[in-house]
């Protein structure tokens, strides 16, 4: 394993609001970024704190599982490796391509044809045209859904959904990959050769995240997982 830290958040902290209307906390983020303002640190009415003070590093070619009760920041950790949302206070450095697989469906677009998903979502990861077309046979045998591909995904089960998004990622040519309860959707077959897949990532130095409440399906596969209750770090628990 190479000492080399691709993710590093130090004293992350981010908050939200409860409200379905965002414009104080939407416009507050907007001035930060433009004006380098720091944003308020107490909490107004109706936000709370989604992470407090979090720090860790992520090396390359390492599989790090994240394992807690709903609510406790796990799902946030990925939004914010991704770029979905940014931190409230603290610095979050990633090195490297990212391949999120973080929302069951997101990305795809439901008019769309499994395989024109496949090259829409696989440029969004990165990917080339002429890599997806050299790809797209391994992408559509591993999803096992060659009798479906060319049927538009708003027909899609959910469990058809998640085979065809994580074969998708799975197959890009990204440098970290992030996952959100992939291991709790699917049958066991689908399981097991994702669990496989994960293996080959490694095995080509690639960095994973996992997001599961199976804490022994991530100690099988996970060389640490960051135990986090109300959006703080518990332990580190090295396996």
């Amino acid at each position: 394993m190479l000492s080399d830290p691709v993710i590093k958040f130090e004293k992350v902290w981010k908050k939200y609001s409860k409200q379905q209307v965002l414009n104080n906390s939407l416009r507050d983020e907007l001035v930060s970024v433009i004006t380098g303002r720091k944003c308020r640190e107490e909490l107004a009415e109706g936000e709370f704190w989604a992470l407090r003070d979090i720090s860790f590093n992520v090396n390359r070619g390492e599989c790090i599982g994240l394992y807690g009760p709903n609510g406790s920041g796990k799902s946030t950790i990925l939004k914010l490796i991704s770029n979905v949302t940014y931190p409230t206070k603290g610095d979050i450095i990633v090195q490297g391509r990212v391949a999120p697989l973080i929302e069951l469906g997101a990305g795809m677009h439901p008019d769309l044809t499994g395989i024109e998903n496949i090259y829409m979502n696989g440029t969004i990861l990165g990917s080339s045209i002429s890599e997806l077309k050299r790809r797209i046979g391994e992408v559509v045998e591993f999803s096992g859904l060659d009798d479906f591909i060319n049927v538009p995904v708003k027909k899609y089960s959910s469990g058809m959904y998640l085979r065809l998004a994580f074969s998708i990622a799975v197959h890009s040519s990204a440098d970290i990959f992030l996952f959100d309860e992939v291991l709790a959707v699917g049958d066991e077959d689908f399981q097991s050769k994702c669990l496989k897949r994960l293996a080959t990532i490694r095995a080509h130095n690639g960095t994973i995240l996992v997001v599961s409440h199976d804490n022994a399906a991530l100690h099988r596969i996970c060389d640490n997982i960051l135990n986090l209750e109300h959006g703080t770090v518990l332990q580190g628990e090295s396996i």
